[in-house]
């Protein structure tokens, strides 16, 4: 990939894709030693989404006469995105089946001792049913950055970033699913007492996929993953609070898309607590799990960065 930031960045690139081939690995054994089983038709379309992608971006890169790092990169993050989504996604239904014990108990109790009501917070949105609407559309906003944010760091020559971006989303995925199976919980609404009926403005469509999801891993009846119809199951530490840091991180260099990154994933922080039915300690975990993978992901990208210009610098052969 020639010199500079596309040359420091291809190290990682390459990183990143022997860490999804390790994910892959683990959730093909997690597959064959257990009773669960994966709906192929979902799963290989997206497979097969990641395979072109990943095909262009690679010949793109190795051919002589191109090696277009904005093409290479923008194909390249983008198929290792979906891929880290679409092997996580069935993975924390795995994982939850551990069945450690709920501990909505102990979050609410957190909650409480910071001060924080959460009863309180979904009647004020309630009873604004305009903000109540531009929450609900705030939570979706999970979705579309994933392919927002290749496109704009690679039209930016912020390779190296993208592929730390990359890193850390699947770092921050491990986490979380680490985290959720030993602290499963269902969700708010069910352990303070109240129905979402009760709230007729607000939709947490994501606490119900969860309520009818959770218990029927946990309890052996669900058992066939298919990737086009998973809810999501994590509930502490909350991805959404992760993937806003995230997005927030990776689109802060562009003074374009800064202002955009910061409004839109304030409105999905607002609305997690609320269409995903969580816990504010949630969403600080959330955070603090995003924190800790960025990091993580700057510092080996600077390392293999430093790397790449030291094997440039070496004095070539006559």
């Amino acid at each position: 990939m020639g010199t500079g930031e596309a040359a420091a960045a291809w190290r990682l690139h390459l990183l990143n894709w022997y860490l999804l081939g390790a994910i892959g690995a683990a959730f093909a054994l997690a597959l064959a030693l257990t009773d669960f089983s994966l709906s192929p038709i979902n799963f290989a379309v997206g497979c097969g989404f990641v395979a072109v992608y990943a095909a262009f971006s690679f010949y793109n890169a190795l051919a002589p006469r191109r090696r277009d790092p904005q093409v290479v990169y923008v194909l390249g993050g983008t198929a290792q995105i979906v891929l880290t989504t679409l092997l996580f996604a069935p993975f924390t239904y795995i994982a939850a089946a551990a069945n450690f014990p709920m501990q909505d108990a102990n979050l609410l109790a957190i909650d409480r001792a910071f001060g924080l009501d959460w009863l309180a917070y979904v009647t004020f949105v309630d009873a604004r049913p305009t903000l109540a609407s531009w929450l609900d559309f705030g939570y979706s906003m999970i979705k579309w950055p994933l392919f927002i944010v290749p496109v704009v760091l690679a039209a930016l020559a912020q390779y190296r970033r993208l592929q730390e971006y990359t890193l850390a989303f699947a770092l921050a995925l491990i986490a979380t699913t680490v985290s959720s199976t030993l602290v499963p919980a269902i969700g708010v609404f069910q352990q303070i007492g109240v129905a979402v009926t009760d709230f007729p403005n607000v939709n947490p469509v994501a606490y119900l996929g969860q309520v009818q999801d959770l218990p029927a891993v946990r309890g052996g009846g669900l058992r066939v993953l298919d990737v086009g119809a998973l809810s999501g199951i994590i509930t502490f530490p909350s991805f959404h609070a992760a993937s806003a840091a995230l997005y927030t991180w990776a689109l802060w260099g562009s003074k374009w898309f800064r202002p955009i990154a910061v409004v839109s994933n304030l409105a999905m922080l607002a609305a997690t607590p609320i269409t995903g039915g969580h816990y504010f300690v949630d969403l600080a975990a959330g955070i603090a799990v995003a924190i800790l993978a960025i990091a993580a992901a700057k510092v080996v990208g600077r390392r293999l960065a430093a790397e790449a210009a030291n094997a440039q610098a070496a004095p070539q052969p006559a």
